[in-house]
């Protein structure tokens, strides 16, 4: 059945191309959402909309009673200015597709047509979700809250890109096993001082100052409290503070990230985190407030399911254009919410190629993806869920 999705390589390029165009962000996605409700709706397929944002999810009924399993895209798009030039270039001010969630959005759309047509050699149902604020890791956990994962005995999700490497060549999968993405938290310092003038700051306490040594001591942790066979990844993104040249400010804001692996590991670097923040700060007679939000878990794959996708994927890929062990990716996803509720495998799709120049990071403004790839990321959707499906007891 996946075979059938090459047919529709330029159906499913045509589609990342209309989403490239309208990028939206958050939760509140309505010109995505409409595009994929009227292809849907010319499919003659039922769906649910999110009663709080942009998600939807439905079913594809196969001929046969069994097993469910759930397809998942993320739609949402980040706030940033297109620099691509591309004739299909965002249309939208300020916003990007800059991560491929057009692309997987695309390819599910794709996966969908090739299983609706097929449907009564199915066993079982197959559930498609498009899902709106990943990019906050925040749009799993409301599409499960609203019961987009009722009934669903496995999940499957992808990523599109360069995440593999500058140099994989396009087309080349990875499904690992184990943790394929980091949890994120995350980090929000207030350092308190005591404001003054900047000709006399004996007379005050620098509250810059401070955030700065806790900067630097926090990479401590990284370097001197953690094995190096270990990953891990601390970063302050942003240090805010002070209005005026020769005035000291009563307070400073540090906002950070940390992605790791292992749940021990972010427990413990959490907790040094606070212990060091707050005792640096009092060092320099200065204070320091510590907020914490742990956005979303490490994505794990199950073992078994695993292999099983790993089996699927193989002829899709085409012989060593398969991975099966990968290097930590500090990254995160939101789609650890559905590995909460059943088996999930999360797995990835170069399209990496020089001379396409698409080897640009994600985030990136000049982000782009070599879209030949497109039909085999469809086609390794429609393998996997049949697998699945036909498995099933």
């Amino acid at each position: 059945m996946w075979k059938q999705c090459e047919i529709l390589q330029e159906t499913v390029v045509s589609f990342r191309r209309d989403l490239h165009q309208i990028p939206e962000v958050g939760t509140q996605l309505p010109l995505t959402q409409a595009y994929i409700r009227k292809t849907l709706d010319d499919w003659g397929l039922t769906y649910t909309l999110s009663a709080t944002h942009s998600t939807l999810w439905g079913d594809i009924e196969g001929g046969l009673p069994g097993k469910t399993v759930l397809l998942r895209a993320d739609v949402d798009a980040l706030p940033i200015q297109e620099a691509t030039g591309l004739p299909f270039a965002s249309r939208h001010p300020g916003k990007m597709h800059a991560c491929g969630h057009d692309a997987h959005g695309a390819m599910l759309l794709g996966a969908i047509k090739v299983l609706s047509d097929n449907r009564a050699q199915l066993k079982g149902r197959v559930r498609f979700l498009f899902q709106a604020d990943e990019e906050s890791v925040s749009g799993a956990k409301f599409a499960v809250a609203e019961g987009a994962m009722e009934g669903v005995d496995a999940a499957f999700g992808c990523h599109i890109g360069n995440l593999l490497g500058q140099d994989v060549p396009p087309g080349t999968f990875s499904v690992p096993a184990g943790s394929a993405m980091a949890s994120a938290d995350c980090i929000y310092l207030t350092v308190r001082g005591h404001g003054c003038h900047g000709s006399s700051p004996e007379k005050g306490v620098d509250p810059i100052t401070i955030a700065s040594h806790i900067v630097i001591n926090l990479q401590e942790i990284l370097a001197r409290e953690i094995s190096a066979s270990q990953s891990a990844a601390l970063t302050m993104g942003k240090i805010q503070g002070g209005a005026v040249f020769n005035i000291i400010p009563e307070a400073v804001e540090l906002e950070g990230t940390l992605r790791t692996h292992s749940p021990e590991m972010r427990d413990f670097i959490l907790q040094r985190v606070e212990e060091i923040a707050k005792s640096t700060a009092a060092v320099f007679r200065g204070q320091c407030d510590v907020r914490i939000v742990r956005a979303t878990d490490a994505v794990i794959n199950d073992p078994q399911l695993t292999l099983l996708a790993q089996k699927a994927i193989a002829p899709v890929a085409g012989e060593g254009f398969l991975q099966t062990v990968m290097t930590p990716n500090m990254g995160s996803e939101d789609f650890s919410c559905y590995q909460k509720e059943a088996p999930g495998v999360f797995w990835f799709l170069s399209s990496a190629n020089r001379e396409k120049d698409t080897c640009v990071p994600h985030h990136n403004p000049r982000f782009d993806i070599d879209e030949d790839v497109l039909w085999k990321g469809s086609a390794a959707l429609v393998a996997a869920a049949c697998e699945f499906l036909n498995k099933g007891e």
